[in-house]
């Protein structure tokens, strides 16, 4: 039987997200391993199509495995992800950003420090 205290897989993810810094992006696959199970990867697109606090869950901080948005971003479309990432300094470019220099490491210490 489960715990009342015990986190729902969404609610883990939303925490993950959470984790992401401003002006750094994390992958589908990132945030299915930081909740604990790497296959979760379309778990992590539906929680964060149903995300219930938009303004406070940075979903759109989370990319493909290629960096490339999200073409059915569910809060304004991929147009809308960009601008909130570029707002944040990220560069997009053809629709994609570049993993190697906005990509969050949560599993690098550097990375963790805010």
């Amino acid at each position: 039987m489960k715990k009342t205290s015990e986190k729902t897989v969404y609610e883990r993810i939303y925490d993950a997200v959470l984790q992401i810094p401003y002006g750094k992006v994390a992958t589908y696959g990132q945030i299915a391993t930081m909740v604990g199970n790497r296959y979760y990867a379309r778990a992590v697109g539906n929680a964060l199509h149903k995300n219930p606090a938009p303004d406070i869950i940075p979903c759109y901080r989370v990319v493909n495995s290629k960096g490339k948005l999200a073409a059915s971003f569910a809060f304004g479309g991929e147009d809308r992800q960009k601008q909130l990432l570029e707002a944040e300094g990220i560069e997009v470019t053809d629709g994609k950003v570049d993993l190697k220099k906005y990509g969050f490491n949560p599993f690098c210490v550097k990375d963790n420090k805010r």
